[in-house]
Order: structure tokens, then sequence, then C-alpha cells
């Protein structure tokens, strides 16, 4: 465990010289996502008095709470995607590691434990800007922001896996293209998912990130959730179990055949 906690510091070192532009990005998109699609399209759909599916709650505190959960997995597929496959390809700095005491097996926990501090900073700045802005409170985004970093490990441990088994960025981009911008729009983050065609809901219903907004939901604004709290925990849980474990191995076969 000590070695993999020296990866995580070899992450940190890095990230000390590029934290500017990263910590730009994470406070700038959620102030332009609440006020572009909360404040400015929220003020219109609050109008409209068909809109009891949102619980009762404004437009702007329903996707701060849904978007809390969608940017952490967005990032922990972000950083579980590109520098993995910059480690493994294009710097070879993990082979270069590789060549110290340290295993594979610390490799991938220094490496996790470092998508799990990225996860939790990006998430962080986006419930900073939602209490700056009012669309939940202090409170709320705090009893939120546990849930949102489970969502973007259980994406970060299953992507880190997936990317050490791809060929090229091609595949990165297809994985994007193809799975995690439409589990951005389709989860339940900006609409009930109720509102979708009913052969289509089911699929929402097996994404990580569905569970991770109904639990972030839940947990800010009190909403009840279509399962019991624990089975959407579980359910996160699991997909970060089962992509650590995955990571571990393919990474090992990637890096070690």
């Amino acid at each position: 465990m000590i070695v993999a906690l020296r990866v995580l510091e070899a992450n940190a070192r890095v990230y000390k010289r590029t934290w500017k532009g990263s910590a730009m990005t994470a406070f700038l998109s959620p102030v332009l996502f609440l006020l572009a699609m909360g404040l400015g399209l929220g003020s219109l759909i609050d109008r409209n008095p068909a809109t009891d599916g949102l619980g009762g709650v404004s437009y702007v505190s329903f996707i701060a709470s849904g978007l809390l959960a969608a940017t952490a997995m967005q990032t922990g597929a972000a950083e579980g995607s590109w520098p993995v496959m910059a480690g493994i390809k294009w710097l070879k700095t993990y082979h270069a590691a590789l060549a110290t005491p340290v295993r594979v097996g610390d490799l991938v926990t220094g490496n996790l434990l470092w998508l799990g501090v990225r996860v939790t900073l990006s998430a962080g700045a986006f419930a900073i800007v939602s209490a700056a802005l009012g669309a939940l409170s202090p409170i709320e985004v705090l009893a939120a922001l546990p849930a949102a970093v489970l969502t973007g490990m259980s994406l970060a441990a299953p992507v880190t896996a997936y990317t050490a088994v791809a060929k090229d960025e091609t595949r990165l981009s297809s994985l994007f293209r193809f799975v995690v911008l439409p589990m951005f729009l389709f989860s339940g983050t900006f609409f009930p998912i109720e509102q979708l065609p009913g052969w289509l809901q089911p699929v929402a219903f097996v994404t990580p990130l569905w569970h991770g907004v109904e639990l972030s939901r839940a947990a800010a604004l009190g909403f009840e959730t279509a399962f019991p709290a624990v089975v959407h925990f579980s359910y996160l849980t699991a997909w970060t179990a089962a992509g650590w474990v995955l990571a571990g191995r393919t990474l090992h076969r990637r890096l070690q055949p």
C-alpha cells in the first residue's frame, strides 16, 4: 500500500504543474450549465404548471443535483481513458514505473486512488458553484457529494480496464461517443427517465449514472428513489470493485505480457 501511495504522490506532483487549467474548466463548466440550462431554460420550465414530475422543486435544483453526479461520471471516464493511454502507449510512464520496485498492482491502486482525488475535486468544484448560485444549499451539496464521487469511480475503474485493452485512441473516442455521451443525456440528469420511450427506460436503469443521479438527488432533495438507497449504493460499488479487479488484470496483461 505504501508503494501505491507513492504512485498517488507522483500523479499529484504532475498535477501541480497543470492544475490551473483544469481548475478553470471545473468551475467554468458548471457556471455555464447552471446559468444556461438551469436559470435560463429553467425559468421557462418552472412557469409550466405541468412540471409535477420534478418533485415540486425548481428545475435548476433538479438538474444541479443530477449534474453533480454526471460531472463526476464524466471526470472519472476522462481520467480513466486518455491519461491511462498516455501512460501505456504515448509517454510510457507506466513502463518506466515498472522498472522500479512498483508492481502492476501498486500502479493500478495508486492510479485509481488518484482518480478518486480528481473525481472529488471536480465534484467539489461543481458543488461550490451550485451553492454559490443558489441551485442547492451547502447542506444539500454536502449530502450529495459522496454519491457523486462513488458515481465517478464506478466509471473510472471500468474505463481504466477498457483503456488497457484498447489498441489506439479511436477506441476511446468511440467509448465517449456511443457510451458516455448517451449516458450523460439519457440517465435522468436533465429530465425524469419516465419521459423516455418505454423500450429505452430499462437501458437507462442499468447505467451506473442513473443510479448515481437517483442517489445524489435523494441525498440532496429528499426524493424517493425507484429502489432503496442501499440498492443504488451496492450497484455503484459493484461497478467500482469489478472495474478495479479488471483494471488490474488487463493492465498486467498489457504491461507484462
